[in-house]
């Protein structure tokens, strides 16, 4: 695995006690259910949207915006809110990013220093994750992996919604279990890519 470094290859487990831990303020409302819904082709509108609004706002700051996640892929069932990676500089300098983000109407809902330094904004709607991270860390590339992968390996995209659909069912009595029950499933796609990276590598 030679074409990651091992902080991208080993992926970061949170547990329920640390994810509290991070919590600033009120938890979302998304986290009380978990709903699975066919792919949306406004998912990318959506998007497109909020990166505009957020580059305005930021400018220079901005390293990078990316749609990340399940809505990120088309063609995947997911829960309708849109996942987005936004890179700084320093994650953990908030002054420099937090104020104009407030005045778009997100709200801090995470503060997860051991976790690259990882924040979470809520957009007023609640309908869309924003995650903050600072340069260079690995997250946001396992994630954009993620995303490709499903993008174009059908079978492993529909295993994934399959899944999802049968976790949300399982845990609907305690949806925040819907995460951490994913684990296993992530993992092995994981594998699938890092092995198929490997063997490019080889070849």
């Amino acid at each position: 695995m030679a074409e990651y470094p091992r902080n991208v290859v080993q992926r970061f487990h949170a547990t329920p006690e640390q994810v509290d831990a991070g919590l600033v303020g009120e938890a979302p409302r998304t986290w009380r259910s978990v709903v699975i819904e066919d792919y949306d082709p406004a998912w990318a509108q959506r998007f497109a949207a909020a990166r505009a609004l957020l580059t305005d706002a930021l400018g220079a700051r901005v390293i990078s915006v990316e749609h990340v996640g399940s809505t990120a892929v088309p063609g995947l069932a997911a829960k309708p809110v849109i996942d987005i990676d936004l890179l700084v500089e320093d994650a953990e300098d908030e002054s420099g990013y937090l104020p104009a983000l407030e005045r778009l109407g997100y709200r801090l809902v995470l503060r997860e220093p051991w976790w690259h330094g990882h924040r979470m904004l809520l957009s007023p709607a609640e309908d869309v994750n924003l995650h903050v991270w600072p340069r260079g860390a690995p997250e946001p590339v396992r994630h954009r992996l993620f995303r490709d992968w499903l993008r174009s390996h059908p079978d492993d995209r529909e295993r994934y919604a399959t899944t999802k659909r049968r976790l949300a069912r399982d845990t609907a009595h305690r949806p925040r279990d819907y995460s951490l029950a994913k684990n296993d499933v992530i993992d092995a796609i994981y594998a699938r890519i890092f092995a198929a990276s490997e063997a490019v590598d080889q070849s």
